[in-house]
């Protein structure tokens, strides 16, 4: 048996050294340099803040399930963290990004192809039958930090999808929960509209005996039932704010419209105030700690993505710059062939084997264009994290404005309630006894119900903005 071998080209030892001796000057180049993080968010990031404990550890490093304490909206949230469409949306967009960063990963590794080919000849009635099992290998040699920059723009890739479906969980779960408190707020506003329905329908009432005895015109009764009505449009108008409201909750859940079971918000008293866990927080100064700037890039899925951008963005301009570098490609083949000698079998051994240097010098200037693209990308990237951190500090400062707003109206309008009340029980009892016409009657309900649906309404406004401050911090991730 004969055993054929190719002359092995471009291959020796001053070659490899010389190659050598290239690539660790190529070092100082930096075509291997890694990302570095970006800095710390500056001190002044949340801007003049009061009455909140700054610095220490801040109060996004809770759970969602220990920030929000109700049994039944923790099952909601489960519930819609485990169905939703756009949080599975991005679970597949990571599992995606895993599997592109495998595939960078494998380029490492040499190809390998088994292509047998046969032909049959025949020339002047002579055939001539030939064949080749060769298998074929190839592998690119990562001299000039091609293939690892890619594959570092993968994991950059990966992350970034990873800090998406944060981003996607954590708005879920803020959703959710305002959600819920819309639903409990609605549920007082119409606690708070049914009782008043009541009232003012006994005061109707009374309004019509004064009329019928003598005593009050029909004006005051015509004004007295126009009032009365009015409340009536408004609990139709609560409860079908109540049924949008559950509808939105089915969507997040990828269900179909369905009744949202939750807590009673508060008593249905007049004079009780409304209560609410996260709602009240908002006068918890030792709770509302917001830490220092810093954590919160570290906890923040959005900034954290920004910066993963960045990363993609360097080392995409790296490879940029490794593609004006020479690329070298060591290919082998291995087989049998019965050459052109008639069929024999076994056929002759074949080994081939090539080192292959590719040196771009004009490529009608696509790789200059493919550079200065990346490192535009790369600057555009980096003006987008600064506006980043600039609006996360900006949301944080909003949301401990909202919640100092809330909590200083909040004595203001419980103590209108109880003037009001006590303003609503003395003028009746004075129209009971004709001491007081429609007119004081008709404002003093008014009033009451006014103060009422802005107490409810404030309260909630509270919840809203310890929610907010708890996402802008970065919480709700985990």
């Amino acid at each position: 048996m004969m055993i054929k071998v190719n002359k092995l080209h471009l291959i020796n030892n001053s070659f490899i050294i010389s190659l050598l001796g290239f690539s660790v000057a190529l070092g100082g180049c930096g075509l291997y340099d890694k990302y570095e993080q970006q800095p710390q968010a500056p001190a002044e990031a949340f801007g003049m803040i009061q009455d909140v404990t700054v610095g220490g550890e801040s109060l996004a490093a809770m759970s969602w399930r220990e920030f929000f304490t109700d049994p039944m909206l923790q099952n909601l949230i489960e519930q819609v963290l485990a169905n939703n469409t756009d949080l599975n949306s991005a679970r597949i967009a990571v599992e995606k990004s895993e599997t592109s960063l495998k595939a960078a990963k494998m380029a490492y590794l040499p190809s390998l192809y088994f292509s047998p080919q046969g032909q049959i000849t025949n020339f002047n009635d002579v055939t001539t039958k030939t064949y080749s099992l060769p298998l074929q290998l190839s592998m690119d040699v990562d001299v000039f930090g091609s293939i690892t920059n890619k594959k570092r723009a993968s994991q950059a890739v990966l992350l970034q999808a990873q800090m998406r479906e944060e981003a996607v969980r954590t708005n879920l779960v803020s959703t959710v929960a305002q959600q819920y408190y819309m639903l409990q707020l609605l549920d007082r506003q119409l606690d708070i509209l049914t009782m008043t329905d009541s009232l003012w329908s006994a005061s109707l009432e009374t309004q019509k005996t004064l009329w019928e005895n003598g005593k009050a015109y029909s004006t005051a009764v015509n004004q007295m039932e126009s009032s009365y009505l009015n409340v009536k449009t408004q609990i139709v108008d609560v409860r079908r704010n109540i049924r949008a409201t559950e509808n939105a909750i089915s969507r997040l859940l990828a269900d179909t419209p369905q009744q949202i079971e939750r807590k009673k918000w508060g008593s249905s008293a007049l004079k009780d105030r409304p209560q609410n866990t996260v709602g009240q927080r908002m006068f918890d100064l030792q709770f509302l700690r917001v830490g220092v700037p810093a954590s919160m890039l570290e906890l923040r899925p959005d900034i954290r993505m920004a910066n993963h951008a960045m990363e993609e963005a360097f080392y995409n301009m790296q490879a940029a710059r490794a593609a004006f570098f020479p690329s070298i490609t060591l290919s082998g083949t291995a087989g049998w062939s019965n050459g052109s000698a008639g069929t024999v079998n076994p056929g002759k051994l074949m080994l081939n084997a090539l080192a292959q240097l590719s040196q771009p010098i004009f490529a009608r200037g696509k790789l200059k264009a493919n550079l200065k693209i990346s490192q535009l990308t790369q600057e555009d990237l980096q003006k987008k994290y600064v506006q980043t951190v600039i609006d996360a500090g900006n949301q944080v400062n909003e949301a401990i404005a909202d919640c100092q707003a809330a909590r200083e109206k909040y004595a203001y309008y419980h103590r209108q309630v109880q003037v009001l009340y006590d303003a609503y029980a003395g003028t009746h009892e004075l129209m009971d006894n004709g001491k007081a016409n429609y007119i004081e009657v008709l404002t003093a309900q008014e009033n009451l119900l006014s103060a009422q649906l802005s107490e409810a309404t404030n309260m909630y406004k509270g919840a809203q903005a310890v929610i907010a401050l708890y996402i802008a911090l970065g919480g709700g991730a985990k």
